[in-house]
């Protein structure tokens, strides 16, 4: 089992199926439709095809995760989330950095993500790690009011 280090006396470790619950309550925080604990159960279930990092404590309180979807020589960051009240304190940056030091020992050469167009502290982020754009979504958001939001396409090369 690989550990990372992370900010503010937390860890990285991989997630489990018993970490679901957390997960779905935290993607809800950060999202306006959260996925079902059932949905992440199941990614948790499968955890070469769909890893997750998590950020916890000693306790196993989790404070943010990062969860892949690894096909061939390819992954794609399904989805981040961070605490809210634990934002902009590194975390975001720990998670990416566990995924990436993770796939560089795998054969996945391109690592893939969406971003909405509207997300800059996300955007900054994936820049710093080292994704470029690639292309849009146009309407594949869904906003409270009825309308979508553009996704950024971002790719970064692993290794």
């Amino acid at each position: 089992m690989n550990f990372w280090t992370a900010p503010n006396g937390l860890h990285i470790a991989r997630g489990e199926t018993r970490d679901a619950a957390a997960l779905a309550k935290l993607h809800a925080q950060g999202f306006y439709r959260g996925w079902p604990t059932s949905d992440f159960a199941a990614y948790l279930a499968d955890p070469k095809t769909t890893p997750a990092y998590i950020a916890t404590d000693a306790k196993r309180i989790i404070s943010g995760f990062a969860m892949l979807r690894i096909s061939g020589d390819e992954s794609e960051l399904l989805t981040i989330a961070v605490d809210p009240r634990k934002r902009s304190r590194g975390l975001g940056r720990a998670l990416l950095g566990a995924a990436f030091a993770d796939l560089a020992m795998s054969p996945v050469r391109t690592l893939f993500l969406e971003v909405d167009e509207t997300n800059a502290p996300a955007i900054a982020l994936y820049r710093r790690f080292g994704f470029a754009d690639i292309g849009t979504r146009k309407g594949y958001y869904p906003k409270p009011d009825g309308s979508a939001a553009t996704a950024l396409v971002m790719a970064a090369p692993i290794g």
